[in-house]
């Protein structure tokens, strides 16, 4: 088998060489505490707080801002759960029906304490309508979260309008950014608090952020040193924080060259995989994040076809790698309305800084093979569902 073409870029990206060079003296040499008043500890702090002062500056807000967490996971929970500690009077969150479930299921959680939740749904290419947003906020709303990308669709969402809409009604507005972070520009003016993670562009795992607005109060999550100026105790990951650094100065640069490469590439695989019989684009092929593409094909399941790909030198995923051993269909899929015998038949294809167009080529010469292979022994006919 030839080198294996790795098309799963939104569940992790590979470490770049840069960002592991940056990490390694804070692994070797430079390992102390950043709490330690040493010399060990003082590095460790020097080097924190430029990597904080220079995620701080690519994003254009202040440095004291920046808080670091070990994930998005975190970050989205500490967004959700820490603004609704901090409000007394207010019960009430707007989300939408698509989002990651590190938002989903904590605002699930949070259904369950007695608050109230709206789940705003999207239409059929997974774009939110800002003027819905506005019309589920409640004179007790104490937060509106709509993701910047979505991580399984790549659909963008008009979080300038949206920020906007929340700023006019007194709701503070969180963002997870995960997926867009790096990719495409960020409406920083116009979101109060916004979630991001190294490992999905190209910086260690383990090691995330959340920008909080000046003069937003949020609860802890955790107690104990008071880290992070109070909103996130705990021991700080300097070789991750460095690492998050470095990749976040990495992926801005060169963000003007590699998004329009990136959506050359989106765009030549929509081209071709679509022309496979009985098959769909998942989301909007305009308002979309550059790297992320989602197909359905009909008479096949998803988790085979991966499967079946995996053995011809392909990695690519059915949708979110978070929950991909989960067998339940695609919320986000089931949200747009894809038509039911598709929604398990879902393949997403992610690309990232050493994809190349041979790769795609490559991809878009096995894969028509693949599906007529399963759909061979598939009890189902193409033409049976509501293809689109």
């Amino acid at each position: 088998m030839d080198r294996v073409i790795y098309l799963d870029h939104s569940a992790t990206t590979p470490v770049a060489p840069e960002v592991l060079e940056a990490m390694a003296p804070y692994h070797r040499e430079h390992y102390g505490n950043a709490s330690s008043l040493h010399v060990y500890g003082r590095k460790a702090r020097s080097a924190m707080e430029e990597s904080r002062g220079a995620i701080a500056e690519r994003l254009g807000v202040r440095a004291e801002e920046i808080v670091f967490t070990s994930g998005a996971t975190e970050a989205n929970n500490l967004a959700l759960v820490g603004a609704a500690y901090s409000s007394a009077e207010r019960r009430h969150l707007v989300t939408t029906a698509i989002e990651h479930h590190a938002v989903l299921h904590t605002a699930r959680w949070l259904e369950k304490l007695g608050y109230s939740v709206t789940f705003v749904s999207p239409d059929s290419s997974g774009r939110v309508d800002p003027q819905a947003i506005g019309e589920a906020v409640q004179d007790d709303t104490f937060l509106v979260s709509v993701m910047a990308g979505n991580n399984e669709l790549g659909t963008t969402q008009p979080i300038e309008e949206i920020g906007g809409l929340c700023r006019e009604r007194g709701v503070l507005f969180h963002t997870d950014a995960v997926q867009a972070f790096g990719k495409v520009p960020l409406a920083m003016d116009s979101v109060d608090l916004l979630s991001a993670s190294a490992h999905k562009l190209h910086g260690p795992k383990g090691v995330g952020l959340l920008f909080v607005r000046s003069g937003v109060r949020l609860t802890p999550l955790f107690h104990g040193g008071g880290h992070e100026g109070g909103r996130r105790s705990g021991t700080e990951n300097v070789p991750g924080i460095v690492g998050l650094a470095k990749a976040t100065k990495i992926s801005f640069s060169e963000q003007d060259e590699s998004a329009p490469r990136l959506r050359a590439l989106r765009e030549r695989l929509i081209e071709g995989v679509t022309r496979v019989p009985g098959s769909r684009l998942n989301g909007h092929r305009e308002n979309s994040l550059p790297h992320i593409a989602n197909f359905s094909f009909e008479a096949i399941e998803g988790e085979s076809l991966v499967l079946k790909l995996d053995e011809e030198g392909i990695a690519v995923s059915t949708g979110s790698a978070c929950s991909s051993p989960d067998l339940e269909p695609s919320h986000v899929l089931v949200a747009i309305g894809v038509p039911p015998a598709m929604v398990h038949g879902s393949l997403r294809v992610s690309t990232g800084r050493e994809t190349t167009s041979e790769d795609i080529e490559r991809f878009l010469e096995i894969l028509p093979r693949a599906v007529e292979s399963l759909r061979a022994y598939s009890p189902f006919r193409v033409g049976e569902s509501d293809v689109h």
